[in-house]
This record gives structure tokens, sequence and C-alpha cells, in this order.
């Protein structure tokens, strides 16, 4: 016997039919309800009583078009058009960069549009409750400045240095001062009535890229955040690969397969480890070469050598279609050219190289986007919510 749709059937078809004209409203500005009949192929009624329930949950509102064009009497007969548009404003979204020397914080509505951002310098000698009690200060500040209840958050992102696990815990995080075993998840989601996201700030960084930055449209990404330890996150077809344990792309550790090759003696003027070993030295250092030193110059050079190197790694392995290069890189004079002939003599097919797009909000803006992708997962979802602590509302 054919199957045939159940009572259970029925609401899973409700939920179905309910996710389509969501979609539909929320790609787009005000329609009719003649359009959404065309866009979603739902029957009229069946479009009137979704319509019906999406604004009784507030995710819909029915709004005022004013008629254009055409002369009097020669409009279409009958009842008015209906029209109504999806409320993006009905929730908000956070995405978090808890970084080693500052806090970014960016604020949006349920379609990604940002209504809100602060930024907080942090020593980086700061601890872990310290930098948590930032964390959490520059979100209250982002709110009340945007007049956004805590409550009408959906979801948070957060983007940190580190090897994150699945669950949020940094099993590995040599860059802040007790972070390593810090199960910053759980820390954060006693601040939140919704859920929490933590990410590596170099995967954040790629998946930012590819929304709205140098890889838009390319789907083999690798992203290269250069710094004093280069880490990288990588898209293989549009998807973050993190690998089993989160521990995907942390070339800066190929540094420990010789002690001749840390930063701080590649970095080196003097012949002697470059100490203090921070990014002011490194700027010192850079400039110098910019400006002609010799000595400098071949610091620098064995300096691209290296991060070179550790990206072939990466290349070699996952042959992606673009290398976007972040972090100190990005505000080097004629890094790109220097990069791209040595991609070239390292691996067997060069990818093309491009500079990030998205500046200092980079890692911000990946957390941001998984936050919205979290928001259009409790959107469109036609399976009904568990009830889990910290799961995203029905």
């Amino acid at each position: 016997m054919a199957d045939r749709l159940t009572g259970g059937d029925s609401s899973l078809l409700r939920r179905i039919n309910a996710a389509v004209t969501l979609r539909a409203l929320r790609e787009g500005h005000a329609v009719t309800l003649t359009q959404l009949v065309g866009d979603t192929g739902l029957s009229r009624p069946t479009v009137e009583g979704v319509i019906e329930g999406l604004v009784e949950t507030g995710l819909v509102a029915e709004v005022e078009q004013p008629q254009t064009g055409g002369q009097p009497g020669t409009g279409r007969r009958g009842r008015p058009a209906r029209w109504f548009r999806f409320r993006a404003e009905a929730g908000h979204i956070l995405g978090i960069e808890i970084g080693v020397h500052d806090i970014r914080i960016i604020l949006a509505d349920l379609a990604g549009e940002v209504v809100g951002s602060h930024f907080r310098p942090v020593e980086e000698t700061l601890d872990a409750e310290e930098r948590l009690t930032a964390v959490r200060s520059v979100v209250a500040e982002v709110l009340r400045k945007a007049g956004v209840s805590r409550d009408n958050l959906w979801a948070v992102g957060v983007g940190t240095p580190g090897i994150v696990d699945r669950d949020g815990t940094v099993q590995l995080g040599t860059a802040m001062p007790g972070w390593t075993g810090l199960d910053l998840g759980a820390r954060l989601r006693r601040s939140f009535r919704c859920q929490v996201m933590i990410e590596n700030d170099a995967n954040l960084a790629a998946i930012a890229e590819h929304w709205q930055g140098a890889a838009v449209g390319a789907d083999d990404v690798v992203f290269v955040m250069a710094g004093l330890s280069p880490g990288a996150g990588s898209l293989i077809n549009g998807r973050l690969h993190r690998g089993f344990g989160g521990a995907a792309g942390e070339i800066g550790t190929l540094h420990l397969l010789g002690q001749e090759v840390t930063p701080e003696r590649l970095l080196s003027t003097t012949g002697k480890p470059l100490n203090p070993l921070d990014e002011a030295a490194v700027a010192r250092v850079l400039k110098l070469a910019r400006e002609g030193d010799e000595v400098a110059q071949v610091a620098t050079d064995r300096f691209l050598t290296r991060l070179v190197q550790s990206v072939a790694a990466l290349v070699l392995a996952i042959d992606p279609q673009l290398v976007v290069i972040g972090g100190w890189a990005a505000g080097l004079d004629g890094v790109l050219d220097p990069l791209r002939e040595r991609l070239a003599q390292f691996t067997l097919r060069a990818p093309e190289v491009a500079l990030a797009a998205l500046g200092s909000e980079v890692v911000a803006m990946g957390a941001l986007r998984v936050a919205l992708e979290q928001v259009e997962e409790q959107l469109f979802a036609v399976n009904p919510p568990t009830a889990e602590p910290g799961s995203p509302r029905s």
C-alpha cells in the first residue's frame, strides 16, 4: 500500500510550508500575498494560514504599501493587496572576537544587517577571568547603545586563538594567560540565554572572507593569519575544515621542528633572538626593511620564506583555488608578489593569492556569520526543536 499522510505528517507539512514562506519573505522586501503564492508554489489558503501564524510569532508584519503608477479607475478591482515583510528586528545576533590585544563585538539583526559594534583594547597580560569580565562589559556596552535586550539575542558566535574542540573548550591556547583548558563555551553560555558557538579565529576569518570579503565565490580557500605564530583556516567545497580535534591549520607549530626557525630568530637583526618578541618589535623590523635596511630586509625575507613554507604545506594538501593573507601581512607593502613567486616554487599548482578585504573586523564578522547560520537553522527548521540546555529557541 502506498505511503499516505498521517496526523504527524500534516504537522511536518505545516512546518515545511512555514519554512518555505518565511524563506521567501526573508530574501526580499515587502511582498504581497499574491507574490508569496507565486514564489512559494503553495495555495493561497495555505499561505494565508502560514502568514497568520508567522505574524503571531512576531517574525512577520503586515505593512502599508502605497499604490504606484497607473491612472485612477484602471487598477485591478476587488480587495486591495495585502503586503508583508520579515521582521529582522525581532531578534539579534552577536559576533565576538576575544583577542590578545583587543575585544571586538558586532551586533546584527536576524537578516545579518549590522546595527552596532564596539572595540576595546586590552592588556595581553590579562588572566582568563579578567579577559572574560572585559568581554561581558563590552557586550553590555554594545547592547546598551543599540537599545537591545540581552533576552533578544538569538545566537552568539565567538572567535579565539587556539585549538578549540566542538564543545567550546580551548584545548591549547598559548597566546593568552590561563586560556589552555578553559571551557570557554560553558563560561560564556552562563551570560546568554541562547546558543553560543566557539571557534578558532583563523577559521572564522576564512568564513568571513568567503561571506563578504576577498574569497566570495571561491569554495576552496585557505586563509592565513600571518603573525608571530601563523594560523590558517580552510574551506573545502565551501565548508569549514576543522580536523578531527579542531587543530587543522595550526601551521604556526611547524617552527617546533627546528629551533633555528622560531620567529624570534627569523626576525632578529642582531644575531640574537628578538627580545621582546611582540608586534611592536616586529613592526620596527618590517619598517626598517621597507626603508632599505639590508639586515632588516634579510630578516624579513627569512620570515616570509618560513611563512610560505608553512602555507605551502596546506596548499599541497588541499589544493585551494585561493589563498587569502590576513594579519600582519595584510599591511605589508608588496607582499603579494613574493608570496605568489615562492608558492609557485614550493607547490605543484600555485593558487591565486589575495589580501584579506575585511581588515581588523574579519574574525568578529566570521563569528557573526556563524551566529547567523545558527539563526537560519532555527528559522527554517522543519524538525521539532529539542529541549536541551543552551539549545536555540524554537
